[in-house]
């Protein structure tokens, strides 16, 4: 039973990242691209810890302005309303055992199937699978001398916004380019093999 609550949450939590990237809430997608894009490109412009205090005095400035704000109110209308923070101050935010577990369980796997998958491309336990990780490599140095991290992290953040749009509103025409250049590319990749000594896969 545990096990599937636990999966009806992931599946709950990964619709709710395909419902933003999808732009179903146009509200919540665009407060949430903004606010990626704000604080990526403040950080082209200013130190890790600057964003970070800037962030934080921003937030501290909008609550205790709040808080005060509150309380005069209160004391002018003679009321008793409590703390106006009192709803999120008593949500439960500490991280269970088993979700800590869970959390770390699938790291792991993940650290364990990319050693793993390294080991392959760099020990070269198939030959074609490993040129073209060089060529990618070799690609990703280009790729490096165009844009510094910051600038590709933008790009990746705006294309996870504006990917999944244009892909919904364009599938039938993208699957047929991609299914052309799939083929180029595996009719190509099977010629090495064919050529190649000891590239063939093993059966």
């Amino acid at each position: 039973m545990d096990k599937g609550k636990k999966e009806c949450n992931w599946s709950g939590w990964r619709g709710q990242v395909v419902d933003l990237l999808h732009w179903r809430d146009l509200k919540q997608s665009g407060l949430v691209f903004g606010s990626v894009l704000l604080l990526l490109f403040s950080l082209t412009q200013f130190s890790v810890v600057s964003v970070i205090a800037y962030l934080a005095l921003a937030v501290l400035s909008a609550t205790i302005s709040f808080r005060i704000y509150k309380s005069v109110l209160q004391a002018v209308q003679k009321t008793d309303e409590g703390h106006p923070f009192k709803a999120y101050l008593e949500v439960e935010i500490a991280l269970s055992a088993d979700q800590i577990i869970k959390y770390v369980d699938k790291i792991q796997l993940y650290i364990n199937s990319t050693m793993k998958e390294l080991r392959r491309l760099f020990l070269v336990q198939d030959l074609v699978d490993s040129i073209k990780f060089a060529v990618l490599m070799w690609l990703l140095t280009y790729v490096g001398a165009l844009f510094n991290g910051l600038t590709l992290l933008i790009l990746a953040v705006v294309s996870m916004f504006s990917v999944p749009v244009v892909y919904e509103k364009y599938q039938t025409q993208i699957d047929q380019y991609l299914g052309l250049v799939r083929t180029q590319v595996n009719s190509i990749m099977g010629k090495i093999r064919e050529k190649v000594p000891g590239a063939k896969k093993k059966e």
